[in-house]
């Protein structure tokens, strides 16, 4: 089971040079989770970056989505816990990850459901759930 963060799905969706091993990486996955918000930062990245519409982007995200059989998770106040924490432990400002909010509950999602962390960049592998991803 892996959770994607939203740096995955944006380098996924993108076509951006790590989709391919992120995409191999997604596909050797039985169960794919996301949340509202790590898709919500995803329409949000099209729109800003690539010139998409709300409307558009919001589409084209849920087609991924769809395809590939994703699995939401709910923010609930075990996320909500578990992201305060992560903020507590390895926020930005506080520890050299500098997870920001996104990152924080992309965090408590994977945690809360025992599931590896798919993601670009190298913040997330600053955590305890680096070795994961």
């Amino acid at each position: 089971m892996v959770f994607v963060d939203a740096s995955a799905l944006m380098a996924i969706i993108t076509g951006q040079p790590a989709a391919d091993a992120l995409t191999d990486r997604l596909e050797a996955e039985q169960r794919r989770l996301c949340s509202p918000i790590s898709v919500w930062e995803t329409v949000a990245g099209l729109c800003h970056s690539y010139m998409f519409s709300v409307p558009a982007a919001r589409e084209h995200v849920q087609r991924f989505l769809d395809a590939l059989g994703f699995e939401w998770v709910a923010i609930s106040e075990r996320e909500y816990t578990l992201a305060l924490d992560a903020y507590a432990q390895y926020g930005e400002g506080r520890h050299p990850a500098k997870l920001n909010m996104g990152d924080c509950f992309a965090y408590a999602c994977a945690k809360g459901n025992r599931a590896k962390l798919l993601f670009t960049g190298d913040d997330f592998s600053k955590t305890d759930l680096g070795h994961l991803a």
